[in-house]
């Protein structure tokens, strides 16, 4: 049995690896403090012997001082102690101010790190971002790990303080490992999504809800032209978990995590329609937003190569799982 330490627990990616761990018969502490989630996601696992949840924030000095004994006091009955940090002020709206994602995203990371080398873990997983690729996101074949990145500056907007954080938390990861403190990896994840999403202005659960409600959605006028990829947080758990299952892979570096089954934002639109039986939607278009990229599509060639992870949920499918848990 090994024990796992999650931040951002009830988020997208949190709940699902908390599930899947606790399954295969290991002990999870994991903690949040909603801020883009809620307790309904792991709802199911309250009363398992092997989960243990607290709604602690990560800036909080105090309350990590709390997990850290807890784990401290749980270690010597498990076979090995992992870390790993899936919180983050994720939704793009934030990203154009510095202020609201840099404590979480960077001083949290850091010190999330530097409590996992303090308790001896044995591994930290950062669950880093593709909006590091910034104005370079797509290219023949997609973007990989080691192209290099152009960034927009504050001449241009203040989108990519964000990605800017989240490059350096990978520094920090490769620092980490290269000095022999700890093993892990960054993972670059691309759009990922949920069933149990709660968070209303993320795309999908956007379009869902605004098209249920009346038929007709609001986008940006970025999406006119806007092309992405969609993963299911299935699948970036599956990821997770076979990156953790090979040593070999936890070398510090960077991993692109995504699907290559790209979509416009116009046909997702479609697509969510047709899924929950309404013809012909509306759309409206209001604001825009600087430097977004018109697309984002990685390649995902180094996971498949160093792993044996593949998406298995398409977006028809993932859809189809949202609308079901939405009308349930």
């Amino acid at each position: 049995m090994n024990l796992y330490v999650i931040s951002g627990v009830t988020g997208m990616t949190g709940n699902e690896l908390a599930r899947k761990l606790i399954i295969s018969g290991n002990r999870v502490i994991g903690f949040d403090n909603f801020f883009a989630s809620s307790i309904k996601s792991v709802e199911d696992l309250m009363g398992n012997r092997n989960f243990s949840f607290y709604e602690y924030d990560l800036n909080s000095k105090e309350q990590m001082e709390d997990i850290k004994t807890v784990v401290l006091s749980t270690k010597d009955n498990c076979d090995a102690v992992i870390y790993i940090n899936c919180a983050a002020v994720v939704h793009t709206e934030h990203f154009y101010h510095i202020n609201r994602t840099f404590e979480t995203n960077v001083i949290g990371m850091k010190s999330f790190l530097d409590q996992a080398i303090e308790v001896g873990a044995k591994t930290y997983i950062n669950c880093s971002t593709s909006e590091v690729y910034s104005m370079n996101s797509w290219g023949e074949g997609g973007v990989s790990e080691a192209d290099y990145i152009t960034m927009a500056n504050a001449e241009h907007s203040q989108r990519t303080s964000y990605a800017t954080g989240k490059l350096l938390t990978e520094f920090f990861m490769k620092d980490a490992v290269d000095e022999g403190k700890i093993n892990g990896c960054s993972i670059r994840f691309a759009n990922v999504y949920s069933k149990n999403e709660l968070y209303p202005k993320h795309i999908i659960p956007h379009i869902l809800n605004q098209l249920k409600a009346n038929g007709c959605v609001e986008l940006l006028e970025n999406s006119k032209v806007n092309y992405r990829t969609f993963l299911h947080n299935e699948d970036s758990c599956a990821a997770v978990i076979a990156l953790m299952d090979s040593q070999s892979a936890l070398d510090g570096t960077v991993y692109n995590v995504a699907t290559d089954e790209e979509i416009s934002i116009l046909d997702l639109v479609a697509l969510c329609a047709k899924k929950l039986g309404i013809k012909n939607p509306k759309i409206e278009f209001k604001g825009y937003r600087a430097s977004d990229p018109v697309r984002r599509l990685l390649n995902t060639e180094k996971i498949r190569t160093r792993t044996n992870w593949r998406p298995q949920i398409d977006l028809r499918k993932g859809i189809d799982m949202c609308v079901e848990a939405m009308r349930k």
